[in-house]
Order: C-alpha cells, then structure tokens, then sequence
C-alpha cells in the first residue's frame, strides 16, 4: 500500500500517509474519550497503540512490524543511549520528582504498589513508544524525510501530555525528538521504551514516596 494514491479536485494523496494521519489522530482521541475494550488503563492503552497499529501495518499496509521499528534493531548503540541518559536523569529526576507540584500529581496515581505502578507503566508505555517513535515516525519518515519524522512524531506526543506539570509538559516536544532520533539510529523504539519507562516509573516511585530518603 505504500505507494498506492487517490486524486480528489486533482491533488494526489498518498494512501498510507492518510491513512497514517488519521489513525494517529484518532486513536488517542478514543482513548481521551475513555473508550473502553477492557476496564484497566494500562491494557487498554496497550490495545489501542500498539495492538490497533500492528494490526494496520500487517492486514492493511501489508508490511512487516519490523519496517516500523518493531525489533531490537542495533542493540549495542541501544544500550549506549540508554544506560548513560537513564544513570544522569535519575540523578536529576531525584531532586525534581520531589517539587509540591509533582508530588500533589503523582501522588493520587500511584494509589496501588510499586510493583503495580512499575508493570503498568512498563505495558502503558511499551505501547506508546511504538504508536509514536515506531508506527508514526517510521511511516512519515518515508514520506516527507527522517529529519522532518522525528520532530513531527513528537508534536501528538507532546500534546498528549497537556494536563500534567507544565515543567514536564513543555520538556515533552524536545524528549519525544530525542527518542525519535534513538529509534531511527537504533532501528528500534525499544530503547526509548526503555528510557521513557525507567523516567516515568522512577518519577512516579520518587514523587509518589517510595523511594523517599
């Protein structure tokens, strides 16, 4: 499907791209309207952006998962990105995560264990890596260019975070760029799964009063 086109009032549309778009745009509108398939969040989420966009590359685009990302990709650069940026924003999270603000937010989340807020958070965001710096950045990335890809995947992202502290909100556009450019030099969104789960689980457990000092 990726070259297929259709022409309304002679202008050319790119089928994939579209259908791309409108996929994106959507699917986190049913989520913000609290569509329900199952009742708990994290699994939820988990069908509408990962399980709703393997579905399209596979039966739709018919495409392997691997063409948007979804593989290991090069692991040892992975891990080269991952350890070091986890290590330095830990240290600083630490500090942040502990602010009035955060703590009044994350503190009504984190209601259940911490086992619980680290697996949910591990399946939430393994999905949302890939709707965005799998799915949307690869599928751009073909058609208007890598560069433009990683910083347009992460303007649905960064609005995704409306809502929560405005210090972590307005950080969200330049860290959705940096995890675009690790998924295209990796090949992979695993590696900024990893780092987006370890900053969101880490943030909550610090804010939350499971790590306190």
């Amino acid at each position: 499907m990726k070259d297929h086109t259709f022409t309304i009032g002679r202008i050319t549309f790119n089928s994939q791209l579209v259908l791309l778009i409108v996929a994106t745009t959507l699917i986190p509108m049913l989520d913000a309207y609290d569509h329900r398939i199952i009742p708990v969040n994290a699994y939820n989420r988990f069908i509408f952006y990962c399980i709703f966009p393997l579905i399209i590359i596979h039966f739709v685009f018919r495409e392997s998962p691997k063409e948007f990302g979804f593989q290991w990709g090069n692991w040892r650069e992975g891990l080269l990105w991952t350890v070091p940026i986890c290590i330095v924003l830990g240290a600083f999270l630490y500090s942040f995560a502990r602010t009035p603000e955060m703590q009044s937010y994350y503190a009504v989340r984190a209601a259940d264990s911490a086992r619980v807020v680290i697996f949910r958070n591990m399946v939430e965001l393994f999905a949302w890596e890939f709707i965005w710096r799998g799915f949307l950045l690869f599928g751009l990335a073909r058609h208007v260019g890598v560069g433009a890809a990683i910083w347009l995947q992460a303007v649905p992202f960064a609005y995704m975070h409306l809502g929560k502290p405005e210090l972590e909100t307005l950080s969200t556009i330049f860290g959705g760029a940096g995890f675009g450019f690790i998924a295209w030099r990796t090949q992979s969104f695993v590696y900024g799964w990893l780092i987006h789960w370890f900053i969101a689980a880490f943030t909550m457990l610090v804010a939350a009063g499971f790590l306190a000092a």
